[in-house]
């Protein structure tokens, strides 16, 4: 299932919002053991700065995410099936795929924001009655959309300033 699907059904809307989880993880520990690679010369207070807030925020969206599962009368789908699910569609590239720890922030809050902003068209374009206040969701969603968005610019802002 993608966010392409129709979203009809809460068991549907609670797997697309497993899948946030999982793409909060990765995303959080991709770039965490990307920067662990870099040489103590290399690494500096910025990254790092920007890593631990990644970190924070990532764990705050995964919180709120199962917040909204928790809410919906939905089968658990198998964390394994979900994380597979994850790797094929949005881990297609490795952390040496890209030229450094910012690129690869980079990559990870953009993915991170396209996945959002698709949830978000797809819920609204359903007309479903899910097990939770519609209206909440899409508050909730939106929230975390932007703040994928502010580390899209928080990440280029760094990587500006070192150039």
């Amino acid at each position: 299932m993608s966010v392409h699907d129709r979203v009809s059904t809460d068991n549907q809307l609670a797997r697309l919002l497993q899948i946030a989880v999982v793409l909060e993880e990765v995303v959080e520990v991709r770039a965490a053991r990307h920067y662990e690679t870099l040489s103590p010369a290399e690494r500096d207070d910025d990254i790092e700065a920007l890593l631990e807030a990644a970190r924070d925020e990532s764990a705050d969206h995964r919180q709120r995410l199962e917040s909204l599962i928790d809410q919906l009368d939905a089968e658990a789908v198998p964390l394994e099936e979900v994380e597979a699910l994850v790797e094929a569609t949005y881990a297609q590239t490795g952390p040496e795929d890209f030229d450094g720890v910012l690129y690869d922030q980079l990559h990870g809050e953009e993915t991170a924001y396209k996945f959002y902003d698709d949830l978000i068209e797809a819920i609204e374009a359903s007309d479903t009655d899910f097990g939770l206040d519609r209206d909440d969701l899409l508050a909730t969603l939106k929230e975390i959309r932007a703040e994928e968005a502010d580390g899209v610019e928080e990440v280029t802002a760094v990587m500006e300033a070192r150039e």
